[in-house]
């Protein structure tokens, strides 16, 4: 059985696209095997959009480091949707419960920008994306599209049946939201300990 603890929730009706559409916040992820339209805002976070290219099952997630440098190796018991390698687990997981296959799931990546010019010390967004494509390879999903790295942020919105992506970069920000929420993320990850455990299936 598969945890909901970081199913994303936040579903509403989009009046430009005419669609029902799930937003997906950081350390969340949604999979549908249904019509709906997946929206999330990323910074130096990194979300992979994955899809069953014949059924359409598809989902995204949405994390900010690639894994916990303080669990064990290998160690679900302190597992986290906010990172990169849990996070794939979760959504690749989700996707094969609602009748998606392995051997037909294809990826699109997005996000890793440097948008808090303070932090490039940390390499977060190119060690998001290092992490992804190279883990994406080892599990033999191929990638079909990709926008990562530089400056911006972006909003993602993922249509599953179809596969088709739109994405916006931000190139001027009218508020702050987008930093502010990338900053305290980033404050809670290194000060709160993750607890919680899931079951894979």
């Amino acid at each position: 059985m598969i945890s909901d603890e970081h199913l994303a929730t936040n579903s509403y009706y989009d009046r430009y696209f005419d669609a029902q559409a799930v937003k997906v916040l950081p350390g969340q992820y949604f999979a549908t095997h249904g019509d709906i339209m997946i929206v999330t805002v990323l910074g130096s976070c990194v979300s992979v959009c994955l899809r069953d290219r014949l059924t359409g099952v598809g989902g995204l997630n949405h994390f900010m480091l690639p894994h916990d440098s303080n669990a064990e190796a290998n160690s679900l018991v302190a597992a986290s949707g906010r990172y990169g390698l849990y996070a794939m687990e979760l959504l690749v997981n989700h996707l094969l419960k609602l009748g998606a296959s392995r051997n037909r799931l294809e990826a699109k990546v997005f996000g890793g920008g440097q948008v808090l010019k303070n932090m490039t010390f940390m390499n977060v967004g190119q060690r998001n994306v290092k992490f992804v494509m190279e883990h994406l390879r080892n599990e033999s999903i191929p990638v079909i599209g990709k926008d990562v790295l530089d400056i911006y942020p972006r909003k993602v919105y993922f249509f599953p049946q179809t596969g088709k992506v739109m994405l916006k970069k931000i190139h001027s920000l009218h508020n702050t939201t987008i930093i502010d929420r990338e900053k305290a993320y980033m404050h809670e990850i290194e000060t709160q300990p993750v607890a919680g455990e899931i079951d894979l299936f």
